[in-house]
């Protein structure tokens, strides 16, 4: 169910490269377990949770809590960061935001497929390594507000979850890489710096390097 129409971002030209482990394609699913539309949309996002070239992220939503089910995996703090590229487009449910360039349902492959190829970054991103306790970030040429730099904690396992109320009532939810805490580690102004990483809490960890103001993700690296 469409909270509003669609509009789709506007992606940044600059030279196109495939994406791979050290370039992931960073798609991040907005979601809700009250939202009978968001099923698909978390079958098309499991394909590429084990894909090394895909960084794939599942962010659970709250303005749907209160339709007869609470999701399990909500927090304002998501719901925020949709509401923040909404500023660019529009905001619906489900949502798909390839790259923080292009957004989409992402109910089918064949959509996300399209909106990775509307949103390539290109070669211009700083080289991203998680080493250990700290995250390395290289040189490069930085927007002029800079960039910030964020931690997302996720749920590689498949997360199942039976809803008794609400619009999947009935249903058991399978969900994939879900983010469980995003962490604001500091920012990157275009020169080289390392930043200390929390603990895991036994959690898989992705890096973002993302234009200031949730714009376009610039590089990306999970370890």
């Amino acid at each position: 169910m469409r909270l509003s129409l669609a509009l789709a971002f506007t992606a940044l030209s600059a030279p196109a490269f495939a994406a791979d482990a050290s370039h992931p394609t960073v798609v991040e699913l907005f979601q809700s377990q009250g939202c009978s539309s968001c099923p698909p949309a978390l079958s098309a996002l499991s394909r590429y949770a084990d894909r090394a070239d895909w960084l794939a992220l599942t962010f659970a939503v709250t303005y749907w809590d209160r339709l007869g089910w609470k999701d399990t995996f909500a927090t304002p703090q998501f719901t925020e960061r949709q509401y923040a590229y909404a500023r660019l487009g529009g905001t619906y449910t489900p949502e798909v935001v390839v790259n923080g360039r292009a957004a989409g349902v992402g109910s089918q492959v064949s959509e996300v497929e399209g909106l990775a190829a509307k949103a390539e970054r290109g070669a211009g991103g700083p080289q991203v390594r998680i080493e250990g306790g700290e995250v390395a970030i290289g040189s490069g040429a930085a927007p002029s507000g800079g960039a910030d730099v964020w931690l997302a904690l996720y749920d590689p396992r498949t997360l199942e979850v039976a809803v008794p109320r609400g619009e999947n009532a009935g249903r058991t939810l399978g969900h994939r890489n879900v983010v469980k805490r995003l962490v604001r580690l500091g920012s990157w102004t275009g020169e080289a710096v390392k930043l200390p990483l929390p603990s895991s809490e036994g959690l898989s960890r992705a890096v973002l390097v993302q234009t200031r103001g949730v714009g376009p993700i610039l590089a990306a690296a999970k370890g």
